[in-house]
């Protein structure tokens, strides 16, 4: 599906409003105020499809100072994110490029939602983690105030190591997966010999043990997955400090196919692909090949200023001016 307009018309709007309706929050911000017209106080979303061979029907609506009410074929959910459980929708917006460009902690965060996605059963792994290292760091500002005593830290020491390691596993198992997908559609995208290489290992309570002294002294845990990396590669090259913007915009765009397809193999049905401004700053051969990727991997939104930039023809045509759409 092509969506097509002027800069400013609304494109991404729409964009925004499938993401919400099936992810439960917005791309762009997590303010709900922000995504209610301007002027006024409550707004709906409502999408009809299907999953798999199933059908589905999801409405949610906004109101100022509320929370999201949101219902999946007629059933209230009991929060906005569990619709991540209920349908796979990948994103590519111009500011991913900071999955590729930014520091380490935007890498970590992305990689935990593909592993969310990919292994669900692991999926409360990141935060349960988070959380013991956030109690560890508070047992160690409380001894180093003279309020505890150094065994209130060990419970805390044994759970992250636990923890850690098994973040760290399910980190690895899912860079693993995502590998022979990722190498083959970075090749066609004109990215060669692509991997992603973890840089981190699995923490031991004895290595928190060994520097317990500069975790006092700093109030913080100075080991551990919560400071691991995931370097990005093209054969000898990382990314990030040596790939053009162009080669770190197609990067991004290889691990969101790469994850299509993975999670197309997995659940047995595609997920839903929305691409925002793709198409820009790609020269023609890349957009014919991406194109032809995502042709093949289910539902597809592309965001366009003109219809000429998509290489071949789309399923379906959409014109976008301010306030609405309609067939192109």
């Amino acid at each position: 599906m092509l969506v097509t307009g002027p800069n400013g018309a609304g494109k991404t709007n729409l964009l925004e409003s499938l993401h919400v309706a099936t992810q439960g929050f917005s791309p762009r911000t997590r303010a709900d105020a922000q995504l209610i017209r301007f002027g006024e106080h409550a707004g709906r979303i409502a999408l009809q499809g299907m999953r798999g061979r199933s059908p589905l029907a999801v409405v949610v609506a906004l109101r100022s100072r509320e929370a999201k009410r949101v219902t999946v074929n007629g059933a209230q959910l009991r929060a906005a994110e569990q619709l991540r459980a209920e349908v796979s929708t990948l994103v590519f917006t111009p500011d991913r490029l900071a999955v590729v460009k930014g520091g380490p902690t935007v890498r970590r965060a992305y990689f935990d939602r593909v592993l969310s996605r990919l292994l669900p059963a692991r999926a409360t792994l990141p935060s349960d983690y988070g959380a013991a290292v956030v109690q560890r760091n508070a047992a160690l500002r409380r001894v180093a105030a003279g309020l505890s005593t150094r065994a209130a830290i060990s419970p805390w020491t044994e759970r992250v190591a636990a923890l850690g390691t098994d973040l760290v596993d399910a980190r690895l198992e899912t860079l693993n997966l995502l590998a022979p997908e990722l190498a083959a559609r970075a090749q066609e995208l004109g990215l060669p010999g692509m991997r992603l290489e973890y840089a981190g290992a699995p923490p031991t309570a004895s290595g928190l043990d060994s520097r317990l002294e500069r975790d006092l002294e700093r109030g913080t845990t100075g080991l551990g997955p919560h400071l691991d990396d995931v370097r990005i590669q093209s054969e000898d090259r990382d990314l990030r400090e040596f790939g053009s913007q162009g080669e770190q915009r197609l990067a991004v765009l290889a691990l969101l196919v790469a994850e299509a397809a993975v999670i197309t193999e997995r659940r047995g049905y595609a997920p839903l692909l929305l691409l925002d401004d793709v198409l820009s700053e790609l020269d023609p051969e890349r957009r014919l090949a991406l194109a032809r990727q995502v042709a093949t991997r289910g539902q597809t939104l592309v965001t366009s200023t003109t219809a000429d930039a998509l290489p071949i023809e789309p399923a379906q045509l959409f014109a976008v001016t301010p306030g609405e759409v309609r067939p192109g």
